[in-house]
Formats: structure tokens, C-alpha cells, sequence
């Protein structure tokens, strides 16, 4: 049975899936069969083959063990908004036991699953589900990507503190730069090293079209290997 890490992030578009895309490759340059995991998306885009997520898609490139897109992102919403609007929109209800049910089955085939969330921690998926339920349900370690830009270190300790009220382990946190210049950057890193109690797994700089980049080498395996694939 594969272990399990699941990537929040301080807020939409701050890199969840870049650095996620960064955890696969630097796992399978390590020989560890590991595969992506999107739940639940929205704003997909629909095709003949139905709505598919970029994110998903990522996900499924950067994954060394042969999976169909259901496989890694079972809801698929169209609506470009928060799982819990667009669910209303499109009809649809999300079953957390099909959530459950896709994570154990790809534990099965693979040496570690990195399961990426919908925006922030607290992302709703229904009207009395949050994605954070089903996580604390699941008892998943947790990796925090935090967006380098005004405002991420209260984000980011914000998130620390109710992930660490859930009952739940926050592992280590990953530093990405979304914006291509962001003054003080280096002092927000500083800053977030000092007050987080988990170890930088990594600093992720800005990257134009970083979709066709090597990521794996900006994060700390040793680090990664000891908290999260140990056996």
C-alpha cells in the first residue's frame, strides 16, 4: 500500500499543482512508483472525451504508472468557481466515498499518491462538506504550498493553525513564486522559515511555461523521503 500526501495551498493559484508536478518528479527520479490525484476539479474544459482539468492533466504526465483520466480526477466540474457553486450549477453532488475509494485504489499500484486539493484549505465541496472534512477523514499528512506575495505569511500561518486544530499533521511547506518580481520575497521566506514548525521542503522560483520544466530538483528529497515515504 503507497503512502499518502495531500497539497493545500494559502489560496487559488499559488501553485498547487506546480509543486505537486514537482513532488512526482522528484519522487519518480528516486525510483518510487507514484501517481497525481485531483478529486474533485472545476473549470474544467470539455472535449469529446469529456471535461478534463489542466491540473489533472499535469498531474497525469508527471505520474510514472499508467492511469485513465477517471482514475486521477473522478468529479470533473465545468464551471469556472468554488466544487460547492458549480456542483449546484451542473446538478451534481460529490460522494466523499468515491473520493475514498479512487485514493485507496491508487495506493494499491503505486508507492505514493500526491492528492492536490481545490484552492485553500477550506474549499467547499457541498453545502455541509468541505474538502478539508474529507481529508481529516482520511487522516492525510499535509504539504502547505504558500504563494510568495504580499500577505503570505498571515495566509500561511492561518492555514498551519486549523490544519494543526484538525487533529492533522502538516509535514513540511513549499515555497512557490507565482509573480515574477515580488518585493521583500526573500523576507517573507526567511520569516515563514522562523514562525512554521515543518521543514521547507523546497523554493520553487517563477517559471514562465513551467508546465515543460524540470521541478523536481528544486525540492529537498532527503527531507521528503523521511517525512512522508518512510516505511
Amino acid at each position: 500500500m503507497g503512502q499518502y500526501v495531500f497539497v493545500t495551498g494559502t489560496d487559488t493559484n499559488v501553485g498547487k499543482t506546480l509543486a505537486s508536478c514537482a513532488l512526482l518528479q522528484s519522487a519518480v527520479r528516486n525510483g518510487y512508483r507514484s501517481v497525481g490525484y485531483k478529486p474533485v476539479s472545476s473549470g474544467c474544459v470539455l472535449t469529446p472525451h469529456g471535461a478534463r482539468s489542466k491540473d489533472a492533466l499535469a498531474l497525469i504526465a508527471n505520474s510514472n504508472v499508467s492511469l485513465n483520466y477517471n482514475q486521477v480526477n473522478p468529479f470533473a466540474l465545468s464551471s469556472p468557481t468554488s466544487p460547492s457553486i458549480a456542483c449546484h450549477i451542473e446538478r451534481q453532488n460529490i460522494d466523499i466515498n468515491l473520493l475514498s475509494k479512487g485514493l485507496t485504489d491508487l495506493g494499491i499500484i503505486s508507492d505514493l499518491v500526491v492528492v492536490e486539493g481545490v484552492g485553500g484549505w477550506l474549499t467547499p465541496l457541498g453545502e455541509e462538506l468541505d474538502f478539508s472534512d474529507w481529508v481529516r477523514y482520511e487522516r492525510l499528512p499535509v504539504i502547505l504550498v504558500s504563494g510568495i506575495k504580499l500577505g503570505v505569511i498571515n495566509h500561511s500561518l492561518l492555514t498551519a493553525a486549523v490544519i494543526h486544530q484538525a487533529g492533522l499533521r502538516l509535514v513540511g511547506w513549499i515555497a512557490n513564486h507565482p509573480l515574477p518580481s515580488v518585493q521583500f520575497a526573500s523576507e517573507y521566506i526567511i520569516d515563514l522559515t522562523n514562525r512554521l514548525d515543518v521543514p521547507l521542503l523546497g523554493v520553487i522560483p517563477y517559471l514562465r511555461r513551467s508546465e515543460e520544466r524540470e521541478l523536481g530538483h528544486y525540492l529537498n528529497f532527503s527531507l521528503l523521503r523521511r517525512i512522508i515515504l518512510a516505511r
